[in-house]
C-alpha cells in the first residue's frame, strides 16, 4: 500500500508546485515567474522594481512597426501604458500582436535621459510610429522605465 501512495503523493506536491500554463505564442525563454505584478504597481513605486524580475500582463497598444522590438502593454491605470524592449533580432514582436493579450517576463530597467537624449529618444519614438515629434515638448532631462523582456507569450 505504502508504494502506491508514496508515488501518489509525490505526483500531486508535483502538480501543486508547477508553473502556470501559459497559452499562446512564446517569445524568448520561457516565462518562469508564477507571481503577476500590475503594471500599476511598477508605475507607483519604479525605484522598488529596478533591477528586478517581473512577470506583468496586459492588452498589447502599440508594436514596433520597424523592427519588432518592443510593444507597449496596457496598465490597469487607464490611459497608462508601459514598454516592453528586447534587443534588436533576438525577440520580434508581430505587428499582428496589437490588441492581443501578453504575459511578459524580464527586468525593470530605469533610462535616465539628458534632455539632448530625451529629444533623440523622441525624435527616434515618433520615427518608428510614424508621427511627428516636437522638440520643444522636451523641457529637461527625463526618466522613463521599461521592461527589458526575457520571455513572452502572447494569446488571444
Amino acid at each position: 500500500m505504502n508504494r502506491i501512495i508514496l508515488p501518489l503523493l509525490l505526483i500531486m506536491l508535483f502538480a501543486a508546485t508547477e508553473l502556470p500554463a501559459f497559452t499562446g505564442e512564446k517569445f524568448g525563454r520561457p516565462l518562469t515567474l508564477t507571481e503577476l505584478t500590475k503594471v500599476s504597481e511598477l508605475e507607483k513605486d519604479p525605484k522598488a522594481f529596478i533591477g528586478q524580475k517581473v512577470l506583468v500582463s496586459g492588452t498589447i497598444v502599440e508594436v514596433c512597426a520597424k523592427r519588432g522590438c518592443w510593444m507597449d502593454i496596457a496598465s490597469d491605470t487607464p490611459f497608462k501604458k508601459i514598454q516592453i524592449k528586447v534587443t534588436d533580432g533576438v525577440i520580434v514582436f508581430p505587428m499582428s500582436a496589437r490588441g492581443k493579450s501578453a504575459h511578459v517576463e524580464g527586468v525593470l530597467e530605469e533610462l535616465k535621459m539628458s534632455r539632448k537624449e530625451a529629444i533623440a529618444y523622441g525624435r527616434h519614438q515618433a520615427e518608428e510610429k510614424g508621427t511627428t515629434f516636437d522638440p520643444a515638448s522636451v523641457t529637461g532631462p527625463q526618466v522613463t522605465y521599461r521592461i527589458r523582456a526575457l520571455g513572452a507569450v502572447i494569446s488571444e
